[in-house]
């Protein structure tokens, strides 16, 4: 590399996370690609918003970059080396790997003009596009995300989410609280994740009388994990064709931010 970018890994942040990159498979030819060059480059792309073939010419062709983000991105790899940060992140600000409190909630984010699949208007919101729902702990991490249409309900959107969560519950074994605010609330949503998902529902209400933002106990978590997101341009404008693709650009998103927590 001749020039240096701020999106760029330190030689510590890019060791630690060549221990969780997926390996060679045993055919076919041997990679001749820089790895760390290949991690920098969707970190680019993540940080600054920019198309694939806008990528600086430091780093290797665009097309291959995109080929290890979109392997990665089917076989699961980015939500495995996620996750697997997520139980480090925790160990080290000396919490339990596995979090007995989560809290969720929706974001409604614009799409791109190109963008068809999976797409609608939020009523709400008054706005077209995708909304991703999310399970955090207390300390903001992500537990899991959902990209759905912008017209999925609220209350639609968390079940979805949370039968994720639950077909993954060797992964949180202590989880036990889910905080929701008010958009939430309804008796037989409430009862389905305590039927369903055996777990304890708690609804944080805004104060009466109460306009505009406010930052509620317990849950502001989440709202400040939103923030976080709001530092890759790349999410602010979902630009992806495929839901799936969005929810690996989060997943990357978390993995550079505790990364720079762990090293």
């Amino acid at each position: 590399m001749t020039q240096s970018y701020t999106t760029e890994l330190t030689i510590e942040q890019y060791e630690l996370l060549s221990t969780l990159l997926p390996p060679e498979t045993a055919t076919g030819r041997p990679r001749t690609v820089n790895m760390m060059l290949v991690s920098q480059g969707i970190l680019y792309v993540l940080a600054s918003g920019c198309a694939w073939r806008l990528m600086p010419t430091e780093y290797p062709a665009y097309s291959t970059v995109y080929y290890y983000f979109r392997k990665w991105r089917n076989d699961g790899s980015w939500k495995q080396m996620h996750d697997r940060l997520v139980a480090w992140v925790r160990v080290a600000e000396d919490r339990n790997a596995s979090p007995s409190v989560g809290s969720v909630d929706s974001q409604t984010v614009a799409t791109a003009v190109m963008v068809s699949d999976t797409v609608g208007y939020d009523a709400g919101k008054k706005l077209k596009g995708r909304k991703r729902f999310t399970l955090v702990d207390t300390l903001g991490l992500l537990l899991m995300v959902k990209v759905v249409a912008a017209n999925v309900p609220e209350r639609e959107g968390a079940k979805q989410l949370l039968s994720d969560m639950k077909q993954e519950d060797d992964r949180v074994p202590r989880l036990t609280r889910i905080w929701f605010d008010g958009g939430f609330s309804g008796p037989d949503f409430l009862h389905w994740v305590m039927d369903t998902c055996h777990w304890i529902v708690d609804v944080v209400l805004r104060p009466n009388g109460s306009k505009g933002f406010v930052l509620l106990p317990k849950r502001w978590t989440v709202e400040r994990t939103y923030g976080w997101l709001h530092w890759c341009r790349r999410l602010n404008v979902d630009y992806e064709r495929l839901p799936a693709s969005a929810e690996a650009f989060i997943h990357i998103a978390m993995i550079r931010l505790m990364l720079r927590r762990l090293a």
